[in-house]
């Protein structure tokens, strides 16, 4: 039988490793050979330009060549039995396969598989099972791709996403998953390598930070229609940032979910999470503050007051109802006094332990819904999109410049807990307690980025 090699060539020069070939013995088999001359030491490593040819020119060369390799593809016989299978069993197997993601995760992995079948149906390659060679060509031409500005249009991180979606589709398929091929593998490192761009990490919104958001929309709090979404913009700021909480986390609180107890303060069940996909739950302590301002259960406490009123008052006398709350919440913003309720002079009073709060109309209802900009409460939750959007509002309005906003996120309330907590001397173990993180790796990222001096040797030197 005649043996047909095909090779994947590119300009890259991998350190360390060896290149890739492809070596078809049957049109419909391909397999990946090893072939031991990488560069030696001293040679130019792939993030280099060579011969003056453009980094956007090498990774569309990069595609058309892995996209030549997956034409000698084949799709192989359906080996899974899922086609043996009744439609009515085939839409229960998905239902049970769907419920072991969290939905967010299902939206976006749907989203790439969607995009990945639109682009391999209209190149004429097989999606499922999908070769090696063809998800190699899929990225590759997406990293090639750039927007009018002449930038990237796809991060690095992006398109690792869209290969570990083709990955879990096949795994629920019971297919071997391309993306773990040393083909794949290795034009995701050298798409990263070539284009060589740093992680993008949210700055972190330390305590002085929110403070002085709070501070800003305690000025507009206590007006009609701007108020309402203050006080729960407040809110969400001091519970997103005491309980290190995810956008998705926040967004997902029902008013059950929050108790407030005598000692602690507020106790938040949070019922899943990224990283509890089976919805174990576990318990986020939120303490009453010393200051009001950035008292996370008082926070609470005047937002639950305006969203119960807003819930029980009449259609007709609605609006003048949740009026009469957010004046009187900003007298009581405004208290002049040095008694245990009070902070400093003329500080703001604490509400969170003197406050008696009626039973919710509907516990299920969402604690950080959408506002309209006429002050409507709605029933339905924020976006996490929305909480990004905004953090970054109020910066603009609390007079953040350009350059930092830029820089803010959803992230920035929990990346903010780790770095305050960390610089106040927390060690890492008791920054995991509220988190929820189970590697100690993630953290030293945060200290790493956002502590630099901690722990470091520079600062016993004598300098």
């Amino acid at each position: 039988m005649r043996s047909e090699r095909v090779a994947v060539t590119s300009d890259v020069a991998w350190p360390r490793a060896a290149p890739v070939t492809l070596e078809a013995t049957r049109p419909d088999l391909v397999t990946a050979t090893v072939v031991d001359d990488g560069p030696a030491d001293g040679e130019p490593g792939p993030a280099e330009v060579a011969d003056g040819e453009l980094r956007s020119v090498r990774l569309s060369r990069l595609a058309a060549d892995a996209a030549a390799a997956a034409r000698v593809q084949r799709p192989p016989v359906d080996e899974t039995g899922i086609g043996l299978l009744p439609p009515e069993v085939v839409a229960d197997l998905s239902r049970v396969v769907d419920a072991s993601l969290a939905q967010s995760s299902r939206r976006a992995y749907r989203a790439d598989w969607d995009r990945f079948t639109g682009w391999a149906t209209g190149s004429g390659y097989p999606f499922l099972p999908a070769p090696p060679a063809v998800v190699a060509a899929y990225v590759t031409a997406a990293a090639a791709e750039q927007k009018h500005d002449g930038t990237f249009r796809y991060a690095p991180a992006s398109l690792t996403r869209w290969v570990s979606s083709i990955n879990q589709v096949h795994a629920a398929a019971n297919l071997d998953a391309p993306g773990r091929s040393e083909l794949v593998r290795r034009a995701l490192s050298g798409i990263r390598r070539i284009r060589q761009t740093p992680p993008a990490r949210r700055a972190p919104l330390l305590l002085d930070d929110i403070r002085s958001l709070v501070d800003w929309l305690g000025l507009v709090a206590g007006g009609w229609p701007a108020g309402v979404a203050a006080r729960r913009d407040t809110a969400l700021l001091l519970m997103g940032f005491a309980g290190a909480f995810r956008r998705s986390e926040l967004v997902g609180l029902t008013l059950a979910d929050v108790t407030r107890h005598r000692a602690d303060g507020l106790h938040v069940r949070l019922r899943s999470s990224k990283t509890d996909q089976e919805a174990k739950g576990r318990v986020v302590a939120l303490p009453y503050g010393r200051d009001p301002v950035t008292c996370p259960p008082c926070g609470w406490v005047r937002w639950t007051e305006l969203l119960h009123t807003a819930d029980t008052a009449p259609e007709q006398k609605r609006r003048a109802a949740v009026m009469r709350v957010l004046r009187r919440q900003a007298a009581h913003d405004h208290v002049i006094g040095t008694d245990q309720y009070s902070e400093g002079d003329g500080g703001r009073l604490h509400v969170c332990r003197t406050s008696r709060l009626p039973e919710p109309v509907d516990p299920a209802r969402v604690l950080f819904p959408s506002v309209h900009g006429t002050g409507r409460i709605r029933a339905r939750a924020m976006s996490g999109d929305a909480v990004y959007a905004m953090i970054r509002t109020r910066a603009e309005q609390a007079g953040y410049t350009t350059t930092d906003i830029k820089e803010l996120g959803g992230h920035s309330l929990r990346a903010g807990f780790v770095t305050q907590a960390f610089r106040e001397g927390a060690d890492a173990h008791e920054i995991m307690r509220q988190t929820g993180h189970r590697s100690h790796a993630v953290l030293e990222g945060y200290a790493r980025d956002h502590v630099p001096l901690l722990g470091n040797a520079v600062t016993r030197i004598g300098l």
